[in-house]
């Protein structure tokens, strides 16, 4: 039984209206506030708020859902709460969903404009109607796997609505990360006779093998980093259908949005922060760890603080991960 509050605001986008994809844009967002004799001097305009990003698969209701041996996100939290090992904290968990598995929160032609949902509809609505993460000192972003990513996209975007990040095995280094999924989305496309029968498909299909989820995940990303109204389902490939050649100017495109690529020109955004963690696991099935190496090191070449740890763990089932992060960003927060 949770001391803390969850309340479910409930936003229509205006943004998100009439994406693409034909998502919904009626969207729930679960907003936990802890216990109120935690608040700082009862304050509620005073306490930290930390957005927290799903990965691709899930949504923000995903956190509040766990089991006897991994407690969900909010339960965890109040673990690290009556142990006082974080700041009191209010989170935030948006809905990025789409058909194709999600959207990397980015703008995109082929999917929606999700950056602006996040930064332009949702925290307005938090702090609106729930009181909390007035001030950018205040407010924070984390998320695991895509949701990593999205929290160093969104810093990046917007570095002056935030103030601390936590990345947790966030895709970067796309070279390792997402090149072995190609083969796999190409089978997937070649078998089924493209990409619109591909999606029809895996829609129908009422087991997401694995084959079938990786090919998406390809698919879905090709559709955050290389959108073309002119291409089927508005998505350009990153390899030629027939060959698997890396498309070289599509792909190019794909790295323009890589953290790894972005951190020597855009890390200094970040030089401010009170907290920007990193960490990863050193048998990441993505390979996800030397992509984590190389955004801290060209993160500290700019002059950012940057905690990097690694873990003995793979991509899948890390939660735990987040009794190391939460303490060190809600402290962050909290001043």
């Amino acid at each position: 039984m949770l001391r803390g509050e969850v309340r479910e605001l409930i936003v229509e986008s205006e943004v998100l209206r009439g994406n693409p994809l034909g998502d919904p844009t009626r969207r729930a967002l679960p907003v936990y506030l802890p216990p109120e004799d935690c608040w700082p001097g009862g304050a509620r305009e005073e306490l930290p708020l930390v957005l927290v990003l799903a990965g691709y698969g899930g949504n923000g209701r995903n956190n509040l859902v766990g089991t006897p041996w991994d407690p969900s996100f909010t339960e965890r939290y109040e673990a690290l709460l009556a142990a006082d090992a974080v700041a009191p904290c209010a989170f935030a968990f948006p809905d990025g969903f789409t058909r194709l598995g999600g959207s990397q929160y980015m703008n995109s032609s082929a999917i929606g404009r999700y950056q602006d949902h996040v930064l332009d509809e949702l925290l307005p609505a938090v702090q609106r109607e729930c009181g909390v993460g007035l001030r950018r000192e205040r407010r924070g972003l984390m998320g695991k796997s895509s949701g990593g990513f999205a929290s160093l996209n969104l810093a990046w975007a917007r570095p002056e609505d935030f103030s601390g990040l936590a990345c947790q095995s966030g895709d970067a280094y796309f070279e390792l990360g997402y090149k072995p999924d190609f083969p796999k989305l190409l089978t997937q496309l070649e078998r089924l006779g493209g990409v619109e029968a591909f999606v029809a498909h895996f829609e129908a299909a009422q087991k997401k093998s694995t084959p079938l989820f990786l090919a998406m995940n390809a698919l879905c990303m090709a559709a955050c980093y290389s959108p073309n109204e002119n291409a089927p389902l508005g998505i350009d490939l990153p390899v030629e259908l027939h060959t698997g050649r890396l498309r070289q100017e599509v792909w190019a495109r794909w790295l323009q949005h890589d953290p790894v690529e972005r951190a020597p020109a855009e890390g200094g955004k970040l030089r401010d922060y009170a907290c920007v963690f990193v960490d990863c696991g050193t048998a990441d099935e993505f390979h996800l760890q030397f992509g984590a190496r190389q955004l801290v090191a060209a993160l500290r070449e700019a002059g950012v603080t940057v905690t990097h740890e690694e873990f003995d763990g793979g991509h899948m089932g890390i939660s735990y991960r987040y009794d190391v992060s939460l303490p060190l960003l809600t402290r962050a927060l909290a001043g």
